[in-house]
């Protein structure tokens, strides 16, 4: 069991953060388990397919055997939503005995694995080389297996923290914790994370609490040492439905919603196209289409640009994904 005090200081200081690096990292487990969590085993197929094995070899011996990770990999985000190239360069400065004792410490009571056995075992140089080919290794896998679906996740986790908060102002801090996960546990003013491989309790002296919820997390996992900052990450709300295939597009959706004239003229504008042709290819007055392209401009599902005497108009980057999701 791993305890954090929090006092009235500590509970005002309580906020909730994104850590795409988090993500990236957690993610990790699952991709050296599928039995982890069933949820998630169309995402591990899809990212296998996209990597390379010898990319993730030394990336998966980050993972302990009781599937612990280094506090270093994992560093508190100092803002509510950091980007991942931000989040990565504080890894990038970690010193060597820094990295060598959250190595260590992570694998404890396991020998870490032979991937990183020889840097960790040499001298700083070798840890510092070490360092970086992680750092490398995990900026290529961000951007293989996690960026093209980070804006989908953080939705996820946005509404996550939406509904925390809610049950934060309905219940207090007993609502918030024990309705996270069932080894939570908010008595006396501590929280209790049970389950726990190892035992501290973390006095956290005005230093609040930070709260990040994750898509990949199974269970809560606060950092590996008792000298981070209290740092909770807990599973996310909605997973279930995140690897949902989304639904075919209606046809006649578009339509519907811009009534079939506009919609026809949206379809046609995938080149620009003067008022005059416009009509012509729809068999209308250019009046009748001037009127539509008035109404299509204002939203911005059009744009419009003078060539000589006559304007052309087009499908904006916004009518562009409106046509494409309507079909």
């Amino acid at each position: 069991m791993i305890s954090f005090e929090l006092d009235v200081e500590d509970l005002a200081d309580t906020r909730f953060a994104l850590s795409p690096l988090h993500e990236a990292v957690l993610s990790l487990r699952v991709l050296q388990d599928p039995g982890l969590s069933a949820l998630h085993l169309p995402w591990r197929r899809w990212a296998r397919q996209r990597l390379d094995g010898s990319d993730t070899e030394l990336l998966l011996a980050l993972v302990a055997r009781r599937r612990t990770l280094p506090d270093v990999l994992t560093p508190t985000p100092e803002r509510f939503a950091p980007d991942f190239e931000e989040e990565l360069a504080v890894v990038a400065r970690a010193p060597a005995a820094v990295l060598r004792h959250d190595l260590r410490l992570a694998h404890a009571p396991d020998p870490v694995p032979e991937a990183l056995r020889d840097a960790l075992d040499g001298d700083d140089a070798a840890v510092l080389a070490l360092r970086d080919a992680v750092c490398a290794l995990l900026r290529r896998y961000w951007t293989v297996a996690i960026e093209p679906l980070w804006p989908r996740m953080r939705l996820v986790l946005e509404a996550d923290m939406t509904y925390r908060a809610r049950q934060l102002a309905l219940g207090g801090a007993r609502l918030l914790f024990t309705g996270m996960h069932p080894d939570l546990r908010w008595e006396n003013g501590v929280l209790h994370v049970d389950r726990m491989i190892g035992h501290h309790r973390v006095a956290s002296s005005g230093q609040g609490l930070m709260l990040l919820p994750s898509v990949f997390a199974h269970k809560p996992a606060p950092p590996v040492s008792p000298d981070e900052p209290p740092r909770l990450v807990y599973p996310s709300r909605g997973v279930a439905t995140l690897w949902d295939t989304p639904p075919a597009p209606d046809p006649t959706a578009l339509a519907t919603l811009l009534g079939a004239p506009r919609a026809r003229l949206l379809l046609l504008l995938e080149e620009p196209l003067p008022t005059v042709e416009l009509a012509r290819r729809l068999r209308v007055t250019p009046s009748a289409v001037s009127q539509q392209l008035r109404v299509l401009h204002a939203t911005g599902l059009v744009a419009r640009a003078r060539d000589g005497r006559q304007v052309l108009y087009r499908r904006s980057g916004l009518g562009d994904r409106l046509v494409a999701g309507g079909g």
